[in-house]
């Protein structure tokens, strides 16, 4: 379990800009994303992806719930698989039993819509990492501040997907142009590991996407406060966090690798 699970997180900050909602990435950040970026290139792509088939994600985590007015609390880190349409054609499959979802089927994404992981979808957006910047600008939302939409968004297709190699390079690639990202030298995702983060900060709370120091795979997020939060939680404290533990493709919802 990770020691991040309970506590105050004791992180090496670098190149951290001193107004983080109008500075560009930092050259740290930058040149750490064109190697993640490299490495996603190069990474081996499932052979023969059938439509009819899933991706399989299996992840532990946990995040911050709050009930009515009272204060907010970290949820314990609990293991959760999912199942997703390669091409959305059929309904995708959650098992969280956490959460008391049990084998739960989930609907159809809607077509084109930026929440869509299904691995066609991914297959159609762009290459370009200027077009891909320009996509992440189009559709990201629920933020007054684009920049921050635009992570969330990096976050939210690095997380619980399959991205295409080619599609990979170029959201790793667009996020170094993403305003006020910077490197976190040390950070830990929900199954204990330790990598090198590209990280922003909005509303009190630092968001970390966290990646492997030699491979650069992505191994998971991690939120932490960096201010006392109104809602109960106190500076430094982990706010959230999440640990890719497999991807696969299988043949059939509900089948494991």
């Amino acid at each position: 379990m990770a020691s991040a699970a309970a506590a105050v997180a004791a992180t090496l900050v670098v190149a951290l800009p001193s107004d983080e909602s109008a500075a560009p990435a930092s050259k740290e950040a930058a040149a750490l994303l064109e190697d993640i970026a490299l490495a996603a290139e190069r990474a081996d792509e499932p052979a023969g992806i059938k439509d009819d088939q899933f991706v399989y994600i299996k992840s532990k985590g946990g995040w911050t719930t709050q009930n009515g007015d009272g204060p907010a609390k970290l949820e314990p880190v609990r293991q959760r698989e999912i199942w997703l349409s390669v091409d959305g054609s059929q309904a995708g499959m959650l098992h969280d039993p956490g959460v008391r979802s049990d084998h739960e089927l989930l609907e159809k994404p809607a077509p084109g819509a930026p929440s869509d992981t299904t691995y066609r979808h991914l297959q159609t957006l762009p290459t370009d990492p200027d077009k891909m910047y320009d996509w992440l600008n189009s559709v990201s939302e629920g933020s007054d501040s684009k920049d921050e939409a635009n992570f969330v968004l990096v976050g939210d297709l690095a997380r619980e997907s399959l991205m295409p190699p080619a599609q990979a390079a170029a959201l790793y690639r667009a996020a170094a142009k993403i305003s006020g990202v910077f490197v976190v030298d040390d950070a830990v995702d929900a199954a204990g590991r330790h990598g090198v983060a590209v990280a922003r900060i909005d509303d009190g709370e630092r968001v970390e996407l966290i990646f492997d120091r030699k491979t650069k795979e992505f191994l998971g997020e991690r939120e932490v406060a960096v201010e006392d939060l109104e809602y109960g939680f106190e500076k430094g404290e982990v706010t959230g966090r999440f640990a890719v533990l497999e991807r696969a493709v299988v043949d059939r919802r509900g089948q494991r690798p």
